[in-house]
Parts: structure tokens; C-alpha cells; sequence
């Protein structure tokens, strides 16, 4: 998932992190807001369903045929 966000997103991204947690939790933020929450959800994330989120708050990534 970390390889899909950073293709799509590799010039909007300053910084990624990942922090390894215990009790299964599963959680991506884009700065301060909470795009998944597997505690919340009781199940996985999709990689489209991340991407989705991301796109929501960050704005679609630029074609690159179009640039």
C-alpha cells in the first residue's frame, strides 16, 4: 500500500511514516486527518479505498501525460 501511495503521490509527499503497532490495529492519516481505521472498521483497507481517501484530501495525483 505504501509503494501505491507513494507512485501516485511521489511529488505531493514530503514525509511517509510507518509505525508498527500491536492488537491489530491498521490506521492511515494524511496530516492530521484520519483517512482508515481498521479498529474502527473491524476490517482491512483496500488499496482503492485508501487511494479514494487520499485523493479526497490531497487532490487527485496530475496526469503525467498532460504535464
Amino acid at each position: 500500500m505504501v509503494q501505491a501511495i507513494l507512485g501516485k503521490y511521489e511529488h505531493e509527499i514530503d514525509d511517509i511514516t510507518l509505525i508498527p503497532s500491536k492488537g491489530g490495529a491498521f490506521e492511515v492519516l494524511v496530516g492530521d486527518n484520519l483517512v482508515y481505521s481498521k479498529l474502527d472498521t473491524g476490517r482491512h483497507a483496500t488499496i482503492d479505498e485508501v487511494m479514494e481517501s487520499v485523493d479526497a484530501i490531497i487532490g487527485p495525483a496530475p496526469d503525467p501525460e498532460n504535464t
